[in-house]
């Protein structure tokens, strides 16, 4: 499908989940393909000849190197991670098998071409050996920050709570230059948005939309879900007091850090988001809510729609749990709306809206 065509049908789609009655702003794109700034990649195939990609309905390694969607430093760097593997004697984790030990390849970039590579592991047994050769890889790759992330379970899950760190450096500077030259300090175990570009415009949209909704004066803002606080510290101001919570303790992390390093001010809390406004007995000037795909769910919708906060920006990935969640919020109407083109080539999308109190 033509990427136009694209665009039109998810902005259409959005348009009816969400309702016409707020106004709706023109879709934001970005390119199309050699956008994606993370590999995630299954690791298949032997130590000699591994694959870097998906896996086939038998278990077998589909090797994706040369995927469209990888930004072209991503693209550079998988064959000689792949040489890597070889050289380091790595198994690749057979699942029909349940044998080996490399499950996964984690590989992020940032705007200024430094890497972050991430081996998940079934155990530590090759630790020794990957630390031996790192020092070739670096030579090799900008690599900045490279991790052991142990996931010993068998069950499709991306990576476990265990991460090693292998190099002084520990996290990865997303500069996105939108407001100061803004960066975000990227944690191993930490989320971030796929495509750089969409995310910076995403960001400035969200605090253009709070700078006119807010003004100069003195005002409280939380970013429930915050991840590494992208959303509270764009729209963070001398006059607001911004408090971010997210349940990611490796994300406040990052946020903290980013926060100091901005010289910015605001407080990052680890924990769960409808507890830390349940626990409040006042609510905000302004909600920023950033959730996973099944949506802020009716606990804190409907928090939301008996507190009083005048005004909730919303950023969804998922437009039919947003759905759901602005009918539990009826006394909050959608007032703005603009879809986010954060995935081309796929059916998702991110959609930003900004709801008031009616």
């Amino acid at each position: 499908m033509p990427y136009r065509d694209q665009v039109l049908a998810k902005d259409e789609a959005c348009r009816a989940l969400v309702g016409s009655q707020s106004v709706w702003l023109p879709p934001v794109t970005g390119p199309e393909s050699g956008f994606r700034n993370k590999a995630k990649m299954v690791v298949g195939g032997s130590t000699e000849q591994p694959t870097l990609g998906i896996l086939d309905p038998t278990g077998g390694g589909v090797d994706l190197r040369d995927c469209g969607l990888h930004s072209p430093g991503l693209v550079a760097a998988l064959p000689a991670l792949a040489e890597f593997i070889s050289t380091a004697g790595l198994v690749p984790y057979d699942v029909p098998s349940r044998r080996g030990e490399l499950k996964h390849l984690l590989v992020t970039e940032s705007p200024d071409a430094e890497l972050m590579v991430r081996f998940v592991m079934r155990s530590t047994e090759a630790l020794a050996r990957i630390r031996k050769h790192l020092p070739s890889l670096l030579t090799r790759l900008p690599v900045r920050v490279a991790s052991v992330n142990v996931q010993p379970e068998h069950k499709a899950v991306l990576e476990g709570a265990r991460e090693i760190l292998l190099t002084d450096q520990e996290a990865l500077p997303m500069r996105l230059g939108v407001v100061d030259e803004l960066t975000l300090w990227l944690r191993p175990a930490s989320f971030f948005q796929t495509n750089t570009e969409v995310a910076a415009r995403l960001y400035a949209t969200a605090r253009n939309w709070v700078d006119e909704e807010l003004g100069e004066r003195p005002a409280e803002l939380w970013d429930l879900y915050c991840g590494v606080g992208g959303f509270g510290l764009h729209c963070a101001s001398g006059t607001r007091r911004l408090v971010g919570v997210e349940a990611s303790v490796e994300a406040v992390r990052s946020a903290e850090a980013s926060r100091d390093q901005a010289g910015l001010g605001g407080e990052f809390v680890a924990g769960d988001a409808v507890a830390f406004a349940r626990a409040r007995t006042a609510a905000p000037d302004l909600v920023i809510v950033n959730p996973p795909r099944r949506g802020i769910g009716p606990e804190l919708a409907g928090w939301l729609e008996s507190s009083g906060v005048p005004r909730v920006l919303y950023s969804s990935c998922h437009a039919e749990t947003l759905a759901a969640d602005l009918a539990s919020m009826p006394s909050l109407r959608p007032m703005r709306a603009q879809l986010m083109d954060m995935f081309p080539q796929t059916r998702h999308y991110e959609v930003l809206v900004l709801l008031s109190r009616v």
